[in-house]
């Protein structure tokens, strides 16, 4: 576990959030799932709410304002000492801004941008708000990894954006682990030719078999059934609105 209530280096993912089509069944499905309470911060925030554990945020969610949206996701946001400053990096390396970087509600400043590729993802500069309280442990954020058509670009887009150090997986997959400049994993890249760039979140759980089964009885689906890996076991699957995401019962660390 642990407990965040600082800012986190830049280039760290700090923050989730999520656009769909009915709230209350996605407030059902995520509270059975992760024991998330809501917090709505009021109609001055859009009736953003809040998911919380022991009454601290670790993600957002809101109504999607788009009543024509199909395609729903969550949204990862990395830290950014200064959104500005990261934003420009972005540009030059070759990507695209979604949103410039604003000020929300005094709780920090925020930009939407994409990669080369397409991939979408957040920056987020914290202020009365650093972004999840909590992170690697059951219900909150763990992971995060970018798949990709073009695996060889991406590396090269986020080295210049965010100073990642990368560290080639071997195997049979094209996958690199990427780190902060001062050694922190952070996620990964997988390469795959005929993917749709885009970031997939990984949450921890305490038991991967029994989230599977809260997933169906919530309306989800699942794309891959729980797996055994050297680094947990993990499933990928899907909520009641498609939206893709993965559990993880992370693996001890050697003396644990």
């Amino acid at each position: 576990m642990t407990h965040v209530t600082s800012n986190a280096p830049t280039g760290t993912p700090t923050w989730l959030d999520l656009g769909i089509p009915d709230l209350d069944r996605a407030k059902t499905f995520y509270g059975t799932l992760f024991g998330w309470q809501f917090q709505d911060v009021g109609a001055e925030g859009g009736h953003y709410n809040m998911c919380t554990l022991r009454g601290e945020p670790v993600a957002g969610m809101m109504q999607n304002p788009d009543e024509e949206a199909t395609d729903f996701w969550w949204s990862v946001y990395f830290a950014a000492d200064d959104a500005e400053e990261v934003v420009d990096r972005v540009t030059k390396a070759g990507g695209e801004v979604v949103h410039p970087a604003m000020d929300v509600m005094g709780q920090g400043r925020m930009a939407i941008v994409k990669d080369p590729q397409g991939g979408q993802f957040g920056l987020w500069q914290g202020q009365a708000m650093v972004g999840s309280a909590y992170v690697n442990e059951p219900g909150t954020l763990v992971w995060n990894d970018l798949i990709t058509s073009d695996a060889d670009a991406a590396r090269g887009f986020y080295t210049s954006v965010f100073d990642y150090g990368l560290e080639p997986v071997p195997g049979d997959m094209d996958y690199t682990a990427l780190r902060r400049p001062d050694g922190g994993f952070i996620g990964g890249i997988l390469g795959d030719s005929a993917a749709t760039a885009s970031w997939v979140t990984y949450f921890d759980v305490a038991d991967a078999d029994e989230a599977v089964r809260r997933v169906r009885a919530g309306g989800g689906t699942v794309d891959e059934e729980p797996q055994d890996t050297p680094y947990g076991r993990i499933a990928t699957v899907r909520d009641p609105f498609g939206v893709p995401f993965r559990v993880m019962k992370t693996a001890p660390t050697p003396g644990s």
